[in-house]
């Protein structure tokens, strides 16, 4: 398999960067290639990395191992916001062992070890704000705690049906039967440790940032091809798609605070301390004014899909708890995500008012079943942070993968070099492949993964 992401100067293993355009500023920040990449890298891969042309290590950022990117072709384009890149990614094979952790629990997760039972395939996106700090941890982090969560339940997972005890042992005549009425797949099982796993990077990057002196969160967008099947799990505002050639079909959801909603009034409406006085919970079409008073007036609260209308009194003029429309919405005036990693520290500004209560780090996991889809070479799964998606709609990025694709069969970068196009096409410039000269102010991240390979043999057990 092969996919990736890329700047645009070339790093080893198909990783480019480069600044992407910004707006006029009178001192602008130069780009720097962040310390952990620096150095061309070298080191054991898979067994089967010399046969792949983008099979080339890059240097790991957590402990200056070899990362073999054999599963990526991408790009990442760093707006001038920061100087660090915010948006980090990782990905490799992903080796599940049946034996329990002990002494090897430090072994570099990726290496071909001889305890491995299940094999797979790992993609993750990171989109840090407030600084790179969170997105660097997360990239060197969540990798391992997927791999503890599969660990402790690939007994289960490889299982013609998930036992209720995983020692094997059944208490209950019935234990089967009562799981088969709730329907537990094996597929439940990989979605309860993506879960987890999410949980307890967020945990660890608490307590890292905590103890450096940081601050700093990130939205995160992992995909995992296991037994067959490929798990998208998102918690922000990136984005994965499947294009086909007759089909686009979108594989996860954003969480902002606008589709969000209900569930932070809810919780507002549950914890009013959370607010500290300062906030309204209620969403009104536009901020109101002293004049508003006595006024019956457009709102909505958690319980309400809908709108009704209400008189307007005093505590409706405070600042609404979720203010703004589109891209523009902030929770408490402050964050433009409701899902995601890190910000424990995040308050609002000159206040006490934590904005992490109202955040989520459990991610929505959506699966494809690819063994099922009768795959063609160019079928490929695109994932960007939303750097992308803010010029470029799920039917233009399909037309063009679809316009390049076909075209470009004989090279053996094509995904490579789709997701340089792609990025290419964000950033106004004369030749754009969609003429329209969008352009993209934030950083953008892509990964092509082609699945005409996955879907031959691929059950990895």
């Amino acid at each position: 398999m092969s996919a990736g992401w890329f700047r645009r100067r070339f790093l080893p293993g198909g990783l480019l960067s480069a600044p992407g355009p910004s707006r006029p500023r009178a001192s602008p920040v130069p780009y720097r290639r962040p310390r952990f990449l620096r150095g061309s890298g070298s080191g054991p891969g898979p067994a089967d990395a010399s046969r792949r042309p983008d099979a080339r290590p890059v240097r790991s950022p957590a402990r200056g191992r070899a990362l073999p990117w054999n599963a990526g072709y991408a790009e990442i384009i760093n707006a001038e916001k920061s100087e660090f890149n915010e948006d980090q990614a990782s990905c490799g094979k992903l080796c599940i062992r049946r034996c329990e952790f002990g002494a090897e629990e430090d072994q570099e997760w990726l290496t071909l070890c001889p305890e491995e039972f299940l094999t797979g395939h790992y993609w993750a996106l990171f989109d840090g704000h407030g600084g790179p700090a969170a997105a660097i941890l997360a990239a060197n982090t969540l990798h391992s705690c997927l791999r503890r969560q599969l660990e402790a339940v690939v007994e289960g997972m490889v299982a013609a049906q998930p036992p209720m005890h995983l020692s094997g042992h059944c208490i209950c005549p019935s234990d089967p039967q009562f799981v088969e009425e709730k329907g537990i797949r094996a597929e439940d099982l990989v979605i309860g440790a993506l879960e987890s796993a999410f949980q307890e990077c967020d945990e660890v990057i608490g307590r890292e940032l905590e103890a450096s002196g940081q601050v700093g969160g990130c939205t995160a967008l992992v995909a995992v091809s296991l037994q067959g099947k490929l798990y998208v799990a998102n918690a922000g505002d990136s984005r994965a798609i499947l294009v086909r050639r007759d089909e686009v079909r979108p594989l996860s959801s954003e969480f902002t605070p606008e589709t969000e909603r209900q569930r932070i009034q809810q919780l507002a409406f549950v914890y009013p301390e959370l607010l500290a006085g300062e906030f309204t919970r209620l969403e009104f079409p536009r901020r109101l004014k002293g004049d508003d008073l006595g006024q019956k007036v457009l709102f909505r609260d958690h319980h309400m899909s809908g709108w009704g209308y209400k008189c307007v009194e005093k505590s409706d003029l405070k600042y609404p708890l979720i203010h703004g429309q589109g891209r523009q919405a902030r929770l408490l005036g402050t964050l433009a995500v409701s899902r995601g990693l890190g910000d424990h520290q995040l308050r609002v500004l000159d206040t006490d008012i934590q904005l992490k209560p109202f955040l989520l780090s459990v991610p929505q996991v959506t699966v494809l079943d690819v063994d099922q889809l009768e795959l063609q070479e160019e079928d490929v799964v695109v994932m960007a942070t939303d750097g992308l998606w803010d010029v470029l709609s799920n039917e233009q990025v399909a037309r063009l993968v679809r316009s390049f694709l076909p075209g470009n069969r004989e090279d053996p970068h094509r995904f490579s070099e789709l997701a340089k196009m792609l990025i290419h096409s964000t950033q106004g410039k004369d030749g754009s492949p969609t003429g329209e000269g969008q352009v993209s102010y934030d950083d953008v991240s892509v990964f092509v993964i082609p699945l005409h390979s996955h879907g031959q043999g691929s059950s990895g057990h």
